[in-house]
């Protein structure tokens, strides 16, 4: 992504009828939004906390919860928590419910009970079954050894610290291999995606007439992303069965009526992958704001991997102070929880402003 500012499972026969899908190019999302067209956010903000239920919280972890709380209520809009727990395997049993006691210690309490992503398969199911009906997904049976094997052999190794650019093996055909995962086929969708035209700064995506996908984020700027180059055909549904990271998330912001994203930095270079996945599922487009990182002592992002510790809530107010600090927000002096999150609201619209619709 640059700056531009400085398992397989069973599809649908070709052809045909495609399942119900909800669609959001008109209508109420879940939660109270007013309509919208596809392409643009609502005029009631709705924003989202999805952790993965693989431990505790962190100071890391913290940081994006309190920054999509604060972006919630400075635009006097609604805050939901979504458990991202798909990845069975990695899923600490009782981890969902430590991570909201942890929130609440916080005051960070969620507008409307938890979504869990294990219990949304068959919404993802529907939403592949679109895909495939459309010819936008196939089927893949190459292993990473095969990609890396097909990528080496064309003078394309991976890079250190990037993910294996998938070289369209099985676009035409399985040729003899089982089906092992289901992939989007990007060269289409991103031919074919259609064309949504917005106002500068304010457009939740820009789409231009070359191959980049372009997007604006509310501290990053103008962004753009040629998927199929950097990413290629991105896996929908793994070879363990399991939903892909992508899909899931795509299909559950629009089936909350996400209107804002606000998340670590880390996970901008996901944002083409899911813009491609709103516009040819038709679901908006979120407004998108990625915030700073808290760093481990390696100065990779703070994790379990590098000796990220659970969050500490007994004083929630140093934990709140040190995770303000990380997004650019002056410590507070407080009574109390309620009232230093209520100075942090008054900063935070400050210092990123409310936006209004693309419709405005």
């Amino acid at each position: 992504m640059k700056d531009v500012t400085g398992s397989g499972a069973p599809s649908s026969p070709a052809g045909a009828a495609e399942p119900a899908l909800p669609d959001r190019r008109r209508g109420a999302p879940s939660g109270g939004s007013e309509p919208h067209e596809v392409g643009s956010v609502g005029a009631t903000y709705t924003g989202r906390f999805a952790p993965s239920p693989t431990g505790p919280l962190h100071a890391g972890s913290l940081v994006a919860a309190l920054a999509s709380w604060l972006d919630a209520r400075a635009h006097g809009g609604q805050w939901l928590v979504r458990i991202e727990d798909t990845d069975t395997p990695r899923c600490v049993p009782g981890a969902d419910a430590l991570i909201l006691q942890q929130l609440a210690a916080c005051g960070l309490i969620p507008d409307a009970p938890p979504l869990y992503q294990s219990q949304r398969g068959a919404a993802y199911q529907a939403a592949l079954d679109t895909l495939v009906g459309r010819q936008l997904a196939y089927p893949c049976g190459c292993t990473r050894q095969d990609i890396a094997q097909a990528l080496a052999a064309a003078g394309q190794p991976k890079p250190r610290h990037g993910e294996l650019v998938y070289p369209g093996t099985c676009r035409r055909g399985l040729q003899g291999q089982p089906a092992r995962a289901w992939r989007l086929l990007t060269e289409k969708s991103e031919r074919n995606r259609p064309s949504a035209p917005v106002q500068q700064a304010r457009a939740a995506t820009h789409l231009i007439a070359n191959k980049n996908l372009n997007w604006s984020d509310r501290r990053l700027g103008l962004q753009q992303q040629d998927v199929e180059q950097a990413v290629g055909d991105f896996v929908l549904r793994r070879a363990d069965g399991l939903w892909a990271y992508q899909l899931a998330v795509v299909v559950d912001d629009g089936a909350q009526g996400i209107t804002d994203i606000v998340r670590g930095e880390d996970l901008a270079d996901n944002t083409a992958r899911q813009i491609l996945l709103q516009r040819v599922l038709r679901l908006p487009t979120p407004r998108h704001l990625h915030v700073p990182l808290v760093l481990g002592a390696d100065g990779e992002k703070l994790s379990k991997q590098n000796g990220a510790q659970a969050l500490d809530t007994g004083v929630p107010l140093l934990s709140l102070n040190a995770a303000a600090t990380v997004l650019g927000l002056q410590p507070a002096a407080a009574d109390g929880v309620a009232d230093w999150l209520g100075q942090a609201v008054q900063q935070w619209a400050s210092l990123y402003a409310p936006v209004k619709s693309v419709r405005d």
